[in-house]
């Protein structure tokens, strides 16, 4: 799981003995079933960034991502979990987001 390690090495490259006691990443499981991914995005070169995608092929195909500046939000159904770290490694490494103003 290539995309685990990328995730943990972001992690670790925003810790910087402050950033984690107030934010992190958070990874849970939705009722649906689905899963749900929460980043947070202050203090992170990502900060301000906004995106918002939704992908709604069939009640068991379906994901959706945003970020409205502060925390990156992936929502997917069960099958979904290294998709939504995968657009979330997308939203990071791309330049074609917008910034909130």
């Amino acid at each position: 799981m290539e995309i685990l390690k990328w995730l943990t090495d972001w992690y670790k490259s925003n810790c910087d003995g402050d950033w984690e006691h107030s934010y992190g990443i958070k990874i849970n499981t939705l009722d649906n079933p689905g899963w749900f991914v929460g980043i947070d995005l202050v203090d992170t070169k990502k900060d301000g960034k906004i995106i918002n995608i939704k992908v709604d092929n069939t009640d068991d195909d379906w994901y959706s991502i945003k970020s409205e500046g502060s925390v990156f939000e992936g929502y997917g159904d069960s099958s979904k979990l290294p998709l939504l770290i995968s657009k979330f490694k997308e939203f990071v490494e791309s330049s074609n987001v917008q910034v909130l103003k």
